[in-house]
């Protein structure tokens, strides 16, 4: 193998291989950049921090001073599910039984209140906990609160009568007692908050427990949806707007526009790594270029050391290693750049949201390592199929 690596240093051009090596640099370290500012900067545009996805919009009918029902009938929510910006619809469904809730703060004060729930289908909650499920049987109720209503007992209630404040996180670890009346019947459960939302101002609880409770507490009771929770393709289409005004449904603004950046925010990230994976397929090509003409150039005497017993697999390692080589500095490079590149807009971010979460970044990571593998395995078939041209010359 020594006498390839002699025909390899004495032809090889810094150029080309230079030229590869900026091209793959710069193409990998934009697609990630790309992928991974996508990632640290969409949690500000988030309103419930991943509870509920900013693609979904929130719909009930205009109350007016004549009444009216509020309800949605199956005929309006399969026009709605029919339009073309609609993706899917869930309904709202509230309980419609006597809820009251209580709990103690240090084991001094207890307060109690009434309260309600509502669930929505488990496929618009995007929240990873193993928690949030219900069984029959099962004594405790996973619990989704407004983000408001801790603010109204901190600043409200708490200050007026004196009581200590209280953090998402002591909530999170205090256990409410829920008691469940209707039908002559009455239920003692433990409740479980295991995270805040400010998209959806309800208490939220799974739709397993809903339909449960509701079966049990008050199986007579008209369940008519009278919000619905809608996955749009394009928070940006001007069809949703025209279509909600004619309707005389109501929407909230906030939450539109929420996800009207996100779209936008996904849309150039998009842009920006199509350019950059753009220029990684030329780089691609430059390289295999590079080593084309390498072998080229050495091919009589490739085809000498073929004649005199080297295998094809043992010519083209060295060629091979040498992208295989390439290819791990160019990633290992992208890396640190991109470490370095995100430690500057991250301090800006945190300077803007100080509450922001950390992003992973283990897609970028993950990215990172599936273009180089695949990079690597084209760069290594192309070289064994032209030795291999050469060997079936030999023949």
């Amino acid at each position: 193998m020594m006498l390839v690596w002699k025909l390899l240093r004495k032809h090889i051009s810094l150029l080309q291989v230079g030229g590869f090596f900026l091209a793959n640099l710069l193409g990998m370290l934009i697609v990630l950049l790309a992928l991974q500012f996508y990632c640290d900067v969409r949690p500000v545009f988030s309103q419930d921090e991943g509870l509920i996805n900013s693609d979904y919009l929130i719909v009930s009918k205009r109350i007016t001073a004549l009444g009216g029902s509020s309800a949605f009938s199956e005929a309006e929510i399969r026009d709605l599910q029919e339009q073309r910006f609609t993706k899917s619809v869930g309904a709202f469904t509230a309980s419609q039984y006597r809820v009251s809730c209580s709990m103690g703060i240090d084991g001094v004060a207890n307060f109690g209140t009434q309260m309600y729930f509502e669930a929505v289908p488990d496929r618009f909650v995007d929240t990873q906990s193993s928690r949030w499920k219900f069984a029959e049987g099962d004594t405790q109720i996973p619990i989704i609160l407004p983000r408001s209503y801790l603010a109204i007992y901190n600043f409200g209630f708490a200050q007026s009568r004196s009581l200590p404040k209280i953090s998402e996180g002591v909530v999170s670890m205090v256990d409410m007692t829920v008691v469940l009346k209707g039908e002559g019947r009455e239920g003692r459960m433990t409740g479980k908050v295991i995270g805040f939302s400010n998209r959806l101002n309800t208490v939220l609880v799974p739709q397993s427990f809903i339909d449960w409770s509701n079966g049990e507490y008050a199986p007579d009771a008209d369940a008519a949806p009278t919000r619905l929770i809608v996955e749009v393709g394009n928070p940006t289409d001007d069809a949703i707007a025209h279509y909600i005004q004619a309707k005389g449904y109501d929407i909230d603004e906030d939450k539109l526009d929420a996800g009207k950046t996100t779209y936008f925010l996904r849309v150039v990230s998009g842009v920006v790594m199509g350019v950059g994976l753009l220029i990684s397929v030329l780089s691609f090509y430059i390289l295999m270029l590079s080593i084309y003409l390498l072998v080229q150039k050495n091919s009589a005497k490739l085809q000498n050391l073929l004649l005199i017993g080297y295998s094809p697999a043992r010519v083209s390692l060295p060629y091979q290693l040498l992208t295989v080589a390439l290819n791990a500095f160019v990633l290992l490079l992208a890396l640190g750049l991109l470490w370095l590149i995100r430690s500057y807009y991250m301090e800006m971010l945190w300077q803007l949201f100080p509450t922001m979460d950390e992003a992973a970044v283990w897609p970028a990571l993950a990215l990172g390592g599936l273009l180089f593998v695949v990079v690597s395995v084209l760069n290594v078939l192309a070289v064994r199929r032209k030795v291999m041209n050469i060997w079936n010359r030999k023949l």
